[in-house]
């Protein structure tokens, strides 16, 4: 998981599997969803979900392999892109006891006020807080 800030073990639930057997694609929109709350709180310290100042705008994955229910798996997850109301972030998912790339993917987050429903420009102070987390002031 080199390059990856965050990295998120998970055991998947017999219900995360489908009639193949194995994991269901739906799953790792979850699985990226456990990791982005896992960086959050790697980044501000920060437990209460009303503070988030984000919601969910796009989400694209790329399959490699299938996973099953008894892999431990590892979510990675970085900031990839900062913009100026939203911010993309990078995710890989392996077997953890093997290192098999299951999937590959990103999403796409937008900076949002939820009392005005409206998204707003990302503060300064959060922009310099991921590039330092990153260790990438160029981000």
């Amino acid at each position: 998981m080199n390059g990856f800030r965050v990295v998120t073990p998970l055991v998947p639930r017999f219900r995360d599997t489908d009639a193949m057997g194995h994991l269901n694609n739906a799953v790792y929109v979850t699985y990226f969803e456990v990791a982005r709350t896992a960086y959050w709180r790697a980044l501000t310290g920060d437990r209460d979900y009303q503070k988030v100042p984000f919601i969910l705008a796009h989400t694209t994955i790329d399959f490699r392999s299938p996973a099953f229910v008894h892999e431990t798996l590892l979510v990675g997850i970085r900031v990839s892109r900062l913009g100026t109301k939203s911010f993309e972030c990078s995710y890989r998912v392996e077997d953890e006891a093997t290192g098999r790339l299951v999937c590959e993917g990103r999403s796409v987050q937008v900076i949002f006020d939820y009392e005005r429903d409206a998204s707003f420009p990302m503060p300064a102070e959060l922009k310099e807080k991921v590039r330092a987390f990153e260790g990438n002031p160029g981000l």
